[in-house]
């Protein structure tokens, strides 16, 4: 079944309106965390609390994944392979120190102002991603990098006469840079089963902070704030990231991080009320320079002929995307399995995920 580039734009229309709106519902989850782990770091070390956080959501993950199987839902996802191991160590590695420097960063300054720097991922995420991964961004992209950085600098600043760095902004950032490599590797993987993904990340980053906390100052704090660190890792960091490695199928890795950058906002309008933290001036700037930033971002568009190679892989897919023609009998439902796909040339709006990896000329 061959699609027309008019039925191609109407489906590709649909599928990016669906990743975005599971990028946003990634970026709300996530939203949550900063303001509320500030008020759990009362009772638990920031590397503890890292820890939780992720066997949190290896932990929730793992349950859901359980009562899937005593469901007998039909399994729809490409299994990971020995070709993947590379990808999946270095994700658990840069998971182990991204949220760590993120804890202590959230003891040394506000809530609000870590929640909004958050969004300096993108800029590391998307120029990895172009640098390493060569996804395409235009002048549209850039002017927004720009903007967010600027609004990034104006947070991390806290006299401007004598433009002395918060420690607690840079241990943030440090986090952010963590993040935005960490993401380009779970872009690789973003075929494979989004469940197992999660679950790898899940226990693998959460031991091996849980092993940090042992050494460096134990793993001391009452069961109701462990019990509370783990729900919310379930929340913040399991279903968040099941979403937004589903979203990263479709939009890729720079562009997913982008929608994400509404999960710092949610943060800041939980310490608003929860917390009451105060709002400074330069941080009012900020916010607008960064609200500025993500709309030019979140308003691209990206549309030409292009070719696709002959390729040979697995995942989930359907038969009316106009790229998987490989049935001689239309199949309507999602399924998993080894296919090919033949060479062909079209026109249609397209986002760099792994399907779209073609050159670009400039």
């Amino acid at each position: 079944m061959k699609l027309q580039n008019s039925e191609l734009k109407s489906t590709d229309h649909n599928n990016a309106a669906k990743a975005v709106l599971t990028a946003i519902l990634a970026a709300v989850l996530f939203g949550i965390c900063s303001p509320v782990s500030k008020l759990l770091l009362d009772g638990l070390s920031p590397t503890f609390m890292a820890a939780l956080l992720y066997l949190g959501a290896g932990f929730g993950m793992l349950l859901v994944q359980i009562t899937g199987i005593l469901r007998k839902r039909s399994q729809t996802e490409a299994k990971m392979t020995k070709k993947e191991l590379p990808y999946i160590a270095a994700m658990i590695l840069l998971d182990i120190a991204a949220p760590i420097f993120l804890m202590i960063g959230l003891t040394m300054t506000t809530a609000s102002t870590a929640s909004l720097l958050n969004n300096f991922e993108i800029v590391a995420t998307a120029s990895i991603a172009m640098l390493f991964f060569k996804e395409p961004l235009d002048k549209r992209m850039w002017f927004a990098i720009i903007l967010i950085v600027i609004s990034s600098l104006i947070l991390s600043v806290e006299d401007f006469q004598s433009l002395s760095l918060s420690i607690g902004s840079i241990f943030v950032i440090a986090a952010c840079l963590c993040w935005g490599i960490e993401n380009n590797c779970t872009r690789m993987l973003s075929l494979k089963d989004p469940l197992q993904i999660v679950i790898m990340k899940g226990f693998g980053s959460g031991t091996g902070a849980l092993f940090i906390s042992i050494g460096i100052d134990g793993c001391n704090g009452s069961l109701p704030y462990i019990l509370l660190a783990l729900l919310l890792g379930f929340v913040s960091y399991g279903l968040s990231i099941f979403f937004y490695i589903v979203a990263q199928r479709e939009l890729g890795a720079a562009r997913t991080s982008i929608y994400y950058a509404t999960a710092p906002f949610i943060g800041v309008i939980i310490s608003w009320i929860v917390l009451q933290e105060t709002i400074s001036g330069s941080f009012l700037v900020a916010l607008i320079i960064m609200l500025i930033g993500t709309y030019f971002a979140i308003s691209e568009k990206h549309e030409h002929p292009h070719i696709h190679v002959e390729e040979t892989h697995e995942h989930r897919h359907r038969h009316d995307d106009g790229h998987h023609n490989h049935h001689d009998v239309e199949i309507t439902e999602e399924h998993s399995h080894a296919h090919t796909h033949e060479p062909q040339a079209h026109t249609h709006t397209h986002t760099p995920e792994l399907h779209h990896q073609h050159k670009h000329e400039h």
